[in-house]
Formats: structure tokens, C-alpha cells, sequence
């Protein structure tokens, strides 16, 4: 499984923006193939700051996903709304062990 914490501190002004162009993103890639999970977090203090948590199945799955269409458009969407740029930390997972 291939883990990935995505940091996105967004202008306070595109907030609401950001929030819906990455809906859809969401709402798309949980119907990839290999998707287990693809959940969008708001920070409560700061809500100009997410995190998006993604989980695939393996490696194969997250090159296919940043090829999508929609991955694609949110990418060129939201990439002016960001204080700075986003950054991705991959992570092992340790608990629970998959079977």
C-alpha cells in the first residue's frame, strides 16, 4: 500500500474554490482502480490549510492516477491558489497490517 500526505496551504480568498475543485477531484479518484482511500482534511485552526490522505493499492495505481483527466485539472486549477506549493509525504503504513 503506498500512502501519501498531501500539504496544501491555500489564499484565505480561494478557500471556498479550492473546496469544491477538490470535491470533484475526490469524487473522481475514488472510482480509480486501486484507490483505497482519497479523503480531504481542513485543518480546524487554520482553515486556509488540508491535507489530502491517499491510499493505493500499490505503486502502478498512483502513476495512473496523476495520468487522469481530472487529477490533471485539479492540479492546473488550484495550483494559483496556493500560498505555496503543495508537498507530498509518502508514508509506510504500519497499522493495520494488511493481510
Amino acid at each position: 500500500m503506498i500512502v501519501t500526505l498531501v500539504h496544501v496551504f491555500v489564499k484565505p480568498q480561494f478557500v471556498d474554490a479550492f473546496i469544491e475543485a477538490t470535491r470533484i477531484n475526490h469524487e473522481n479518484s475514488v472510482k480509480e482502480p486501486g484507490n483505497l482511500r482519497f479523503d480531504i482534511l481542513q485543518d480546524d485552526q487554520n482553515p486556509a490549510k488540508f491535507i489530502l490522505y491517499e491510499a493505493y493499492a500499490h505503486a502502478e495505481a498512483v502513476a495512473a492516477h496523476k495520468e487522469t483527466q481530472h487529477y490533471f485539472t485539479w492540479r492546473d486549477t488550484v495550483a494559483p491558489w496556493m500560498e505555496k506549493p503543495r508537498e507530498g509525504v509518502k508514508h509506510k503504513l504500519l497499522f493495520p497490517a494488511s493481510k
